[in-house]
Parts: structure tokens; sequence; C-alpha cells
């Protein structure tokens, strides 16, 4: 594969596509979705990633794209869900749903979905990833990785075992570089010295960065007034090397004007000294933001006796405290609590609180959090 290692390729994250008169619960605006497809296209920009469990996503995809490109002419990236791995005729019969779906013979991406503590167990099995390399020597996709979502270490586990992985997506923002509970910045550099290319995803976290706390976005605006919000997100990335694509969850045609605005240079290739001294200020003032100083060391989940994953669920509290995003504070919320018990779940028996390293009253946070992210 080619090291796309200075030029950043945008990529248009089919998740968040339109909907019909903006109701959530009506069907994707294909016409909509095509205007976006078309702008994307003329920008000379490529990459789409989808995914199986992306509702109509992949559908949409052959209509706004595949029926109407030929096929040479972009790259397209979906993915298998991690709860079918390891039942081999469940994940075939996905496959060529898939395929079906789209309108593809063959995939240029194929991505095992979302590894995390919850499903880590079912790539464990070798003929998971036999059935992965097996399929790209049939033809029916020309590269595969995985997306993550787990601590660096699991990361290094992972890339040491499966050397014929070829790109790992990882969540990644300038917000996210340095946290502990995401290690964007340790997760990007093991997949560089594994010689892996990278595709980030959440490079503007879910579209927080761009609806900054007054605080913060007061110190932006003072260094570069004319830059807008979302500009930071994509420049901090876009200076990164072997990056295969920089996802973005676009659901209007302006939201694709922009990202192609900020990627074309307008408000500069690279970062100067004063403005990457005003991020760091910006993030110093987000982690100033009051919220639960959850390091995620982990010490309080092995002793839950329902096993609640306690810093998950701090991390998406912290979305809402820091950001003021509910909807998406409780997006994250339901994601940690995935396959895991919720917060109200909590039985009090203060084993959290007592060998809580930060001195966090774990308990009491939790009740917060029911109030808050439980419907």
């Amino acid at each position: 594969m080619a090291d796309f290692a200075r030029k950043p390729q945008l990529g248009f994250g089919l998740m968040r596509l339109p909907h019909v008169g903006g109701d959530m619960e009506a069907p994707i605006d294909i016409e909509l979705m095509k205007q976006m497809v078309d702008l994307f296209m003329d920008a000379g920009y490529t990459y789409y990633d989808s995914a199986y469990v992306y509702i109509g996503s992949e559908e949409a995809a052959r209509q706004a794209l595949v029926e109407r490109y030929p096929r040479d002419s972009f790259v397209f990236a979906t993915k298998m869900p991690a709860h079918a791995v390891g039942d081999f005729e469940q994940m075939e019969k996905i496959f060529a749903e898939q395929l079906e779906r789209t309108g593809l013979e063959y995939f240029d991406y194929y991505l095992f979905h979302g590894i995390d503590p919850t499903n880590i167990e079912r790539f464990a099995d070798k003929a998971v990833w036999d059935w992965m390399i097996a399929k790209k020597e049939s033809g029916a996709f020309k590269h595969f990785g995985i997306s993550f979502h787990d601590h660096a270490a699991v990361l290094q586990g992972i890339l040491d075992a499966h050397p014929e992985i070829e790109m790992v997506q990882i969540q990644c923002n300038y917000a996210d570089w340095d946290n502990p509970v995401v290690e964007a910045r340790r997760c990007y550099e093991i997949c560089r010295e594994h010689g892996k290319l990278v595709v980030f995803m959440e490079p503007l976290r879910g579209g927080k960065l761009t609806n900054l706390p007054e605080s913060v976005a007061q110190i932006l605006a003072d260094c570069r007034p004319d830059a807008p919000q979302a500009s930071w997100g994509m420049r901090f990335l876009g200076e990164l090397d072997g990056v295969l694509a920089i996802l973005s969850g676009m659901s209007l045609p302006e939201h694709v004007t922009s990202n192609v605005e900020i990627l074309s240079g307008a408000f500069g290739a690279e970062l100067d000294d004063a403005e990457r001294s005003a991020l760091a200020k910006a993030v110093d003032a987000i982690n100033a933001i009051p919220h639960v100083r959850c390091t995620d060391c982990r010490y309080c989940v092995p002793g839950c006796p329902v096993g609640i994953r306690i810093p998950k669920i701090f991390d998406a509290m912290n979305g809402y405290l820091v950001y003021n995003d509910l909807g998406s504070a409780k997006f994250s919320y339901g994601f940690a609590t995935r396959g895991s018990a919720k917060a109200s779940e909590c039985v009090k028996c203060g084993q959290c609180n007592a060998i809580c390293t930060q001195h966090i009253d774990v308990m009491a946070e939790l009740e917060r959090v029911v109030e808050v992210l439980e419907d």
C-alpha cells in the first residue's frame, strides 16, 4: 500500500447521513447525499467508510456513489460487526449481504469493527484471522484492518500477534491525544511503530470540537479569529504521517465544503508555534472544566460484583460535563454499557471508593450518571 505520508486524505464517514426532513426516523435522503458525494468527488477525495451496523448506510452508498461513479474512481471501506466474529456461517452471510447492499464486487478495505474490552475474546481464535486472510486472497477485498476502541497495550498485543493487519482505525483528536482513557497518542505511535497505515475517526470528537465551551473557544479565537473551530482539529491530525484517511461523519453539503476548505490549506497547511501554544492552552482549559477526574487505572473494575465498566461510564459522563452535549453523552453511555452493567445496577458495596487512586466518590458519581444519562 502507498504510504500517504504528508497529504491527508479526507474520508467520508457514512455513519451520520442526512435523513428526509431532518427526521432521524425517516429514510436517508438519497438526493441530498448525492449532492454531498458530488462535492466530495469534485474536490478530489475518494475514501468512503461504512459498516454493516450503520443502518441504511451501505444501501445508500450504492445509490449515491456506486451506481453513479466508475469503480476505479473511489475507495470503499466497510466492516464486519464484532458480534458476528467467530461464527463463520454468520460471517459469510453478512459479508455476502454487504456486497449485495453496496452493489460492489469487492471492497478496498475490510475491517473487524470496534474491537474493545466487551468483545476482545472473540478475536483470540486464529481461525478468525485466517478467515480474513483467505477472503483477501480470494479477491473479496484488497486490504484488511481493524477498528479499535481499547487501550494502547491491547493494540500492541494485537499488532505483535497479527503482522498481517495492514491498517488500523482509531479515535484520535487533539482533546483525546493525551487522554488516559482513549490514549490516542500512544495508539497512533504503536500503529506507526508497526508500519501500519492509520485511519482517524472522531477527529472532532463527534462534533464537540466544533461547539467548544466559551472559555475554550475564546483561546483559539484570540489566536486565529478567522479560523473555524473545526479547522483546529483537522489541521492537528493533518500534520501526522502515515495517515490513510481522516474520517468525518458528514450530514450536510456544507460539512463537505467546510472540510474541503480546511484540508485545502485555506487556514494554513501546518500549525505554527503560536497556534500550537493556543491549542495546548485550549486542551488545558478543557481539562480544567469540572469533570470526573478518572484516570482509567481500572483498579475498581475487577472487584465490581456486577461488572460495571466504571472508567468508560465516567468518560461518557465527562462528555456531558465538559461539552454540555447530552445527546452525544447518552450515545457514548450506551456504547460504554453495551454488554455490561449500567450505573443503576450498582449495589453500593463500596469497593470502588476504597480502591480509587484519585479518591473519587465513585458511588456518588454513578448516582449522578443515572440521573443524567439513564432515561
